[in-house]
């Protein structure tokens, strides 16, 4: 599989949620966590894509690093959450999220699946979501994890 590219909006460690402004052609502060509540490793998009939501598909990036909003770099697809978000005006909508690692990381190198990292770690990040999703009044429900090559097609589709 080719890597992909992966625009950073949120930094691993920041209580702050960033989002691209396209119009603007900046990022901006879009909330603000509960105490408490960190994105638990860099979070953003793939640019020239499209999710359920209407916005660039979301991607959790797993690495021993923290960028910055606006970073750029090129990643291996790892896996997939299938998801379904229920908005708080109840409409319902599939609103993905792809997992991949830095192709310069050196502790996650190997990791080339889901099914190469704890369990722990992809647990603690659907309740992060289902956590964070619930704070903004929204449901947040894991459909399916799917595989590196599942999700590499999903994205290219």
């Amino acid at each position: 599989m080719e890597p992909i590219t992966v625009i950073v909006e949120t930094p691993k460690g920041s209580s702050h949620k960033y989002d691209y402004e396209p119009g603007l052609k900046c990022f901006k502060l879009k909330k603000i966590l509960p105490a408490g509540l960190i994105f638990p490793f860099d979070f953003g998009y793939i640019p020239d894509t499209k999710g359920g939501d209407g916005d660039p598909l979301d991607v959790i990036v797993i690495s021993e690093i923290s960028t910055f909003p606006g970073c750029c770099m090129d990643c291996r697809v790892i896996g997939a959450l299938k998801v379904l978000q229920t908005e708080r005006d109840g409409s319902t909508m599939r609103n993905d999220r792809y997992l991949a690692v830095p192709i310069v990381s050196q502790l996650f190198s190997d990791v080339n699946t889901m099914l190469h990292l704890p369990e722990d770690i992809i647990n603690q990040l659907e309740n992060f979501f289902k956590n964070y999703n619930e704070q903004a009044g929204k449901k947040f429900e894991v459909l399916e994890r799917v595989e590196a090559e599942e999700a590499y097609r999903m994205i290219k589709a």
